[in-house]
């Protein structure tokens, strides 16, 4: 029997499948997270504001760490960063991977061990390999040969620096063509099939300050499949057979970057990671054995699917038009703070919380408040046909690359990041406040 004190659920498990399994409805249409409802985190934090249930964050780090127990884990930190992203990410066991001077700085300053992070990135800056140096970052992965001799000279003659090289296996994974990074048409690593690859470590070789480690490739994002790693891993100790042919090299690390797919929507496909581990592993040692090489350690780098499915955002409906046939609805953030939809074409599934409705649903498209016709956030979604200004919309899965990809467009400033956990709600990242924007114009 129910009681007063009860709460009514009107939400199946499957509508919430995409959101962060402490996600609870404790009155109809009023959801909450990390005990939190989200009403109570707009109302106290103002909108557009994202949401961090902290434990889930937390126990996804331990489903990586768990399902890879003899593999080096690094979080990806260009998904989300922050200082408490930092501190949960050390807490839990990870590595970190960044790929800016910004990016490691704040991890260094927060705390995490320098030695610990992995540095990468297509064109790295003086700065950003001066700061690598300076604060003793563990690895830094070759993107392109001129980096070496930079990098060797940075280093200085009586200097030591662990390096990795970033290789394109030239295999095509990733949901969208901006997302694929593995081909040999873009603008990351060096190939396999052209051997720009070896003749890069030949030279990594002639320097003796910097100590080659292992290889790297990142075969793009939102991979949903296991096989693309497999031949990965194939076409990789291919090459780790040749070098040690023709070197006498055995490299003692493989890291085979993160793209971990992830659902956006109830039903969409994500990648099983306990399957990718069991299967990369023994693919791994089939192929060494085949090449008569010992078993190197493996590192991974999943980003998005850490954070990205214990983030939401919230919005607050400003307008509701009907078009013809379409009906929009314009909330208070957009494509400054969530560029994805615009980007790539991503798709989002919406919810009205803080009301019940008790009328049936229509579709509608989800629209930002900026000058843009591309501004859209959530294309005919189905929302009870009641919508009108002042409602709430929250959308889940919008804790990967949404602030860490957020801009100044029209000037509205960028949202604050809270963190919600046992209950309680607290504030980590805060608005970008008009002061802020007035305070970096210092010229007229």
């Amino acid at each position: 029997m129910t009681t007063l004190h009860e709460p009514v659920v009107t939400t199946t498990p499957a509508d919430l499948s995409v959101w962060p399994a402490s996600t609870t409805e404790p009155r109809p249409g009023d959801l909450a997270v990390g005990g939190v409802p989200l009403a109570e985190v707009a109302d106290r934090f103002g909108t557009p504001v994202y949401v961090l249930d902290e434990n889930e964050v937390r126990e996804r780090c331990r489903t990586y760490r768990h399902a890879f127990p003899d593999t080096e884990v690094l979080y990806a930190a260009k998904a989300f960063l922050c200082r408490a992203m930092v501190h949960w990410t050390e807490e839990e066991g990870l590595g970190l991977d960044v790929c800016s001077a910004g990016e490691l700085e704040l991890a260094v300053t927060t705390g995490f061990r320098p030695e610990r992070i992995v540095l990468h990135g297509n064109a790295k800056s003086p700065r950003d390999l001066e700061t690598a140096l300076r604060l003793g970052v563990g690895r830094i992965v070759i993107d392109s040969p001129s980096e070496i001799a930079r990098l060797a000279a940075a280093v200085g003659p009586d200097g030591h620096q662990k390096v990795m090289v970033r290789v394109v296996p030239g295999i095509s994974a990733g949901g969208h063509e901006k997302i694929r990074t593995g081909t040999d048409d873009q603008k990351f690593g060096l190939s396999i099939a052209d051997g720009y690859a070896q003749h890069a470590i030949a030279r990594i070789l002639d320097q003796p300050q910097l100590e080659l480690t292992g290889l790297h490739c990142h075969l793009g994002s939102q991979i949903t499949s296991v096989k693309p790693y497999l031949a990965a891993v194939r076409r990789v100790v291919g090459l780790m057979a040749r070098l040690h042919e023709q070197h006498g090299l055995v490299l003692p690390e493989l890291d085979l970057g993160g793209g971990h797919g992830i659902a956006y929507r109830p039903g969409e496909a994500a990648l099983d990671l306990t399957a990718l581990a069991r299967r990369v592993r023994a693919e791994l040692s089939d192929a060494c054995a085949a090449a008569g090489l010992p078993v190197p350690r493996l590192i991974i780098e999943p980003g998005r699917a850490i954070v990205g499915p214990a983030g939401i955002a919230v919005y607050r409906v400003l307008a509701v038009k009907r078009t013809g046939d379409h009906t929009f609805v314009a909330v208070d953030g957009g494509m400054s703070d969530n560029p994805r939809p615009a980007l790539y074409g991503v798709r989002y599934a919406p919810r009205l919380i803080g009301r019940a409705s008790g009328e049936p649903s229509a579709p509608v498209t989800v629209v930002g408040r900026h000058c843009e016709a591309g501004d859209v956030l959530a294309a005919e979604v189905r929302l009870p046909s009641d919508l009108r200004p002042g409602d709430l919309l929250a959308v889940p899965v919008a804790g990967a690359y949404h602030l860490s990809m957020a801009s100044g467009y029209n000037l509205v400033g960028r949202p604050p990041v809270t963190a919600v956990r046992d209950g309680h709600a607290r504030l980590l990242v805060r608005r970008e406040s008009l002061d802020d924007i007035r305070r970096r114009d210092v010229g007229l």
